[in-house]
């Protein structure tokens, strides 16, 4: 495998087997909340293992922005003094670069504040839609402009009010916006969820002092808590051993050990899938910090791997991991399809169109529908020049494809890794065997 050129093209040659141990850098979703809320609470925290990609760095630059002091340390912690529950009037626009998850998200943390927030985002950022934020925090009384129901978002902060919220769609951004917004209303905030989505927002809020109810299908936060600082090491990121995991799935004799990954319950479909496909799974030891589970896995696969089809919650479950399932379906026995997933078309790119033509480019067979698509097990697939469309999950997705393709591939745009795992190339680069 050979270094990203000047042009964004990384070469991936054809693996052998997958072999090592690695550990993954921080949780993405959990070093945003961590970032937020100790933006927002009182006194130094110290997050250790906090994510390298960029999208949680945005966050922290958000929090600058707001009067939080961020220090990164030479021993490669962060330490975040916070702003005691009063954000001031930011003399810049919050920049959340490319990340969906700290504009969505951080709209409902600064709502309650008497300042006027203009949150801006790149290309990428700029289309997807905020509608479903606004809906929500506009009947807490909160005052939200957007472009077309876009970004750039104008939050005009003031006092809010508890609401009681359905959900229309499974969306933990969504719901995290309501429950930072609730933690700092008038009243207890309730929010109900067809699907339960991933819960590390309550794990969170419950680490910095909030207290929170949950009962079967719904979450409720009284507001005025306060919230204090606290040492916190990020889990493993599942969403990023995903390539690794469907990597060793397409080698019989692969030995793969996952050290310190996140385990959090509502992040475990992936591995249930995975097992279902013919991964073997050992799960080393096991730990609880802060209500979230950390473990060590030791991965093989089995000789001849199975199909699947998701479908449903499960889809709203799996949202990020499915472009690298589709990538590697071709090469299982029975294939894989996917449904329910027409949130993929409003991510960092259409990701079911880009998965497609990826797919066609490397001579697999398919069919694409409006919500997922149909993939075939029993192909083969050559290599070929990938376009990622800038998006980091589409570049991580086929280059793990790539592994089991005759032939080099050529992923064009490969930087973009860089947005959540920018030691991606390197570290699976280590793990094969040629």
């Amino acid at each position: 495998m050979s270094q990203a050129t000047s042009n964004s093209i990384q070469t991936i040659r054809p693996a052998k087997n997958l072999r090592g141990s690695v550990r993954l850098p921080g949780d993405k979703s959990i070093s945003h909340r961590y970032a937020m809320l100790a933006g927002l609470a009182e006194g130094t925290s110290v997050l250790a293992n906090f994510s390298t990609g960029a999208d949680p760095h945005s966050s922290l630059a958000c929090m600058e922005a707001l009067g939080a002091t961020v220090v990164k340390k030479d021993d490669g912690t962060i330490a975040v003094t916070g702003t005691t529950g009063q954000f001031k009037q930011p003399l810049i626009d919050l920049d959340c670069g490319n990340s969906g998850s700290t504009m969505r998200m951080l709209a409902g943390l600064i709502a309650p504040h008497p300042h006027t927030f203009r949150l801006i985002g790149d290309a990428s950022l700029t289309p997807r839609p905020m509608e479903r934020i606004r809906g929500p925090l506009s009947k807490m009384g909160a005052k939200i402009d957007l472009t077309d129901g876009h970004a750039p978002i104008t939050v005009h902060g003031g006092p809010l009010q508890a609401i009681t919220f359905d959900t229309p769609i499974p969306s933990a951004q969504v719901k995290t916006a309501i429950l930072f917004a609730g933690l700092q209303a008038n009243g207890t905030t309730t929010i109900s969820e067809s699907v339960r989505t991933r819960d590390h927002s309550e794990h969170a809020l419950r680490a910095f002092g909030a207290e929170l109810t949950r009962s079967a299908d719904a979450i409720s936060i009284e507001g005025g808590q306060k919230l204090h600082s606290l040492n916190l090491t990020v889990p493993g990121d599942m969403s990023s051993a995903a390539f690794f995991l469907c990597a060793a799935l397409l080698f019989p004799e692969s030995n793969l050990v996952l050290d310190d990954l996140g385990m959090n319950p509502t992040r475990s479909a992936l591995l249930d899938v995975l097992v279902g496909l013919g991964l073997k799974v050992k799960v080393l030891n096991l730990e609880e910090h802060h209500g979230e589970l950390i473990g060590s896995l030791q991965i093989n696969s089995s000789a001849q791997l199975k199909g699947a089809e998701i479908s449903g919650g499960l889809s709203a479950q799996l949202i990020d991991e499915l472009p690298v399932l589709a990538a590697i379906a071709p090469y299982t026995r029975d294939g894989i399809k996917i449904r329910d997933a027409k949130e993929l078309r409003v991510k960092e790119s259409d990701r079911i169109a880009l998965v497609a033509k990826n797919l066609k480019v490397m001579g697999a067979v398919f069919t694409e529908n409006e919500d997922g698509l149909d993939i075939p097990g029993g192909q083969t697939l050559h290599g070929a020049a990938i376009d990622s469309g800038l998006d980091h999950r589409i570049a991580m997705a086929f280059s793990i494809a790539a592994l089991r393709a005759e032939g080099e591939t050529e992923i064009h745009g490969a930087e973009a890794a860089a947005i959540s795992f920018p030691e991606f190339y390197t570290l699976l680069d280590s793990l094969c065997e040629r």
